[in-house]
């Protein structure tokens, strides 16, 4: 597990931990999903009940909020079952980035069937929105962190699950570093986000797969691109 420093102890801040859903069958194909609702495959139910299983040792758990895609949402009621019995909060600002024409599409296509909306998902412009209804970063940016910020003020002082999408924790760790994160988002991956009381954010942890070793199970996806690695934590560059 990556350590990146805390917040001062003597400052009151939440806990949040942000998982990535498990994996799914458009995952494993390489079939790009945006706000496309599927469901969780048979890996990402097991990847689900191991980290479930992790959380419900550590210590105590406030709240268990969720995108409201069926990927993540499944995901984040495995957890809450093992972790307190929670009924799962349910938020759609916490959905992955609408990627316009280019959702549905499998990653090694989408560049010929759909060029131009292709272009604008690949573009490194913040405030490039994609053909078809897709949002820009910038959008995505201040609906997930916006989402956070609220989930913070509600627990201060508390440690909160929030399971969502590997765009949205793309745009928390910008939110956080300052910067946009290069590499790979891991199903079921936790990042944990310290909170101050005056939105300070720092990460604790970052990209942290050990509840998984026993499975060798790491689906390295960002929009539904997967790779089989034994990669354990994400390298930050």
């Amino acid at each position: 597990m990556s350590q990146l420093g805390s917040c001062s102890m003597d400052q009151a801040y939440t806990e949040i931990i942000v998982v990535r859903h498990g994996e799914t069958a458009w995952n494993a194909t390489g079939r790009i999903q945006g706000h496309m609702d599927v469901e969780l495959n048979e890996v990402g139910r097991q990847q689900a009940a191991s980290l479930a299983e992790r959380l419900s040792r550590e210590p105590e758990i406030s709240a268990v909020y969720s995108s409201d895609l069926k990927r993540a949402l499944e995901t984040a009621e495995t957890i809450a079952a093992s972790c307190g019995k929670f009924e799962v909060i349910k938020d759609p600002d916490l959905r992955e980035r609408h990627l316009g024409d280019v959702q549905g599409l499998l990653f090694r296509e989408a560049a010929k069937v759909c060029p131009e909306a292709y272009r604008a998902f690949s573009s490194r412009g913040t405030n490039q929105v994609i053909p078809g209804g897709g949002e820009s970063l910038d959008q995505l940016y201040h609906r997930a962190t916006s989402s956070i910020q609220r989930i913070s003020q509600k627990h201060t002082g508390k440690r909160v699950v929030v399971v969502t999408h590997g765009g949205v924790i793309r745009a928390l760790y910008r939110r956080a570093c300052s910067r946009r994160f290069r590499g790979s988002i891991l199903n079921t991956s936790v990042n944990i986000f310290q909170i101050s009381d005056d939105n300070v954010w720092t990460i604790k942890s970052w990209g942290d797969v050990t509840h998984l070793n026993q499975t060798g199970q790491h689906s390295m996806s960002g929009f539904g691109v997967t790779k089989t690695s034994s990669v354990v934590t994400s390298v930050l560059t």
